[in-house]
């Protein structure tokens, strides 16, 4: 452990910028939750009729989580559902960027020829990620209490969300051992995040012990602002130590560089890779695939939704009215479908973000120099990513919008009305998509050390989006997000100035990083 305060103090220097960024954003949310609730469902008798018509159904049980009781604090424990599963992958993905990520970049191995031990690197990556799980909790216990909430229900809340946050730390941790890479190591992590969450939403509508097998669903079932059942606390902690334990003990038997899984060898000559595209469709298309599946089963999954929605928000004007502000269309139904495109939108942005830095990950393990010093040029090189960072997500959308137009046109009794609809009104989000992906080239072309800001921008767009319709916050300040220049589709009137404005950023945007990249010293 020789060594480990000043590992902590590397990783803190290193990460100033994105764990205040996420503890912000991740504390913001909860707090908004409530407050949206308190003003929508003033009375028990509304929370009431909201609990039993929409929150309790089964399409929304599946998305969120269980309901325990109608009060303003159980409403939100079963809101913030979904930041769950966002916590995790923030801490299994920061616990991997500091163990094995530094091991890919050789960074770990000069460490360690110092004075520092053997646990020293995985100990200040848990330790680092644990107390900032810690800090959320306690931050969003001071945030809910002052909105007149338990301080009980809300200290549960915030611990609830900490201990998953923990116990993917702990997958984080073991993957890392497991991988001869990074990437593979983020590839199972994230698996792991998938089938816990595919478990949480199919055991939790039925009532079932299923649910139980899930670590995402332990945060939930301590039931805050209901039975408050903090015993549950114990089942991920316990977890977490098993899950360290292996990690240590496997770190202790392994070279450093090396995997429990052993690395799959390609072909020793391969013509599939003679040019940057193919190279560049090797490198990416597990993400392509990983996304697309990922948002055809979320379209499948959400589209029942609209028709329970639209029943719940009916009677209800308050929520009709901000529905209505966050789809921009009259039609609740295709409110609720335009607000839920809008927030997939956002998740798609990361598919654009993560395509667009592995050109910065393929340049600081020192792979793309080699590539370089053949006739490729560096412009097609770069070009080859930027393709796949702005088609993949134009895929990803496509895929949501024909199963999202699926499920929602079933739910109508029409689905071949509704399906092209729905089509139309996710790919009208690519503008916007692409921004982000056009800001990360660029980012990557002019200030490469400053390209993991992208994440940043995706940040405050996520906030704006979940919480700036719902405060009423000055439209200049609405008006920063791309997203909230996209037309309202469906049910809206498509407008072409703001998509071709958007597309027009988003090239320049591309095109300042490429002449940037051109222009500056590789690494």
């Amino acid at each position: 452990m020789t060594g480990t305060w000043h590992l902590i103090r590397l990783i803190l220097r290193r990460d100033r910028v994105i764990i205040p960024l996420w503890l912000i954003i991740l504390t913001a949310l909860p707090a908004s939750y409530a407050a949206s609730y308190a003003e929508l469902f003033p009375t028990d008798a509304a929370r009431e009729q909201y609990a039993l018509t929409t929150a309790a159904t089964p399409s929304f049980e599946s998305l969120l989580g269980p309901l325990f009781g109608n009060s303003i604090g159980a409403l939100t424990a079963q809101r913030v559902g979904t930041v769950y599963a966002i916590l995790a992958l923030i801490s299994l993905l920061t616990v991997i960027r500091h163990t094995r990520t530094e091991e890919d970049a050789g960074r770990r191995e000069l460490i360690a020829a110092t004075v520092i031990g053997r646990h020293a690197a995985l100990s200040a990556a848990l330790i680092v990620t644990a107390a900032a799980n810690l800090l959320l909790a306690l931050l969003i216990t001071l945030t809910l209490t002052s909105s007149g909430l338990a301080a009980g229900g809300s200290l549960l809340l915030g611990l609830s969300m900490a201990v998953v946050g923990i116990v993917f730390a702990g997958v984080g941790a073991l993957t890392a051992q497991l991988t001869e890479n990074a990437g593979p190591a983020r590839g199972l992590a994230i698996t792991v995040l998938g089938v816990a969450f595919l478990i949480r939403a199919a055991g939790d509508p039925a009532d079932s012990w299923v649910s139980w097998l899930s670590p995402l669903a332990w945060g939930q079932q301590t039931e805050p602002f209901a039975a408050d059942k903090w015993w549950v606390l114990l089942l991920p902690l316990a977890l977490f130590v098993v899950l360290a334990g292996a990690a240590y003990r496997i770190s202790v038997g392994r070279d450093v560089g090396a995997g429990v899984l052993p690395a799959r060898l390609g072909p020793a000559t391969s013509t599939t890779l003679a040019s940057p595209f193919a190279l560049a469709w090797r490198l990416q298309r597990g993400l392509l695939i990983g996304w697309s599946v990922g948002m055809g089963v979320a379209g499948l999954a959400l589209g029942g939704t609209a028709s329970a929605a639209m029943d719940a928000f009916a009677d209800n004007p308050d929520i009709a009215d901000i529905m209505t502000r966050l789809g921009g269309t009259a039609s609740l139904a295709d409110a609720f479908v335009s607000g839920l495109l809008g927030i997939l939108a956002i998740a798609v942005s990361a598919y654009g973000i993560q395509a667009a830095l592995r050109m910065r990950a393929e340049e600081t393990a020192l792979r793309a120099e080699p590539v370089l010093a053949t006739s490729t040029g560096r412009v097609p090189w770069a070009l080859s990513h930027v393709v796949f960072a702005v088609i993949g997500p134009a895929v990803a959308l496509l895929a949501l919008g024909v199963t999202l137009g699926i499920s929602y046109g079933a739910s109508m009794n029409d689905v071949g009305g509704q399906m092209p609809r729905v089509i139309g009104a996710a790919l009208v989000q690519l503008p916007a998509v692409a921004v982000l992906t056009g800001l990360t080239v660029a980012l990557f072309g002019l200030l490469p050390r400053l390209s993991a800001l992208a994440w940043g921008a995706l940040g405050a767009f996520l906030l704006l989006g979940q919480i700036g319709a719902v405060l009423q916050l000055d439209q200049i300040v609405l008006d920063v997000s791309p997203f909230t220049h996209t037309p309202h589709l469906p049910g809206g009137t498509l407008s072409a100035t703001p998509v071709l404005t958007l597309s027009a950023l988003a090239l320049l945007l591309i095109l300042a990083g490429l002449y940037g990249f051109r222009r500056r010293d590789v690494g």
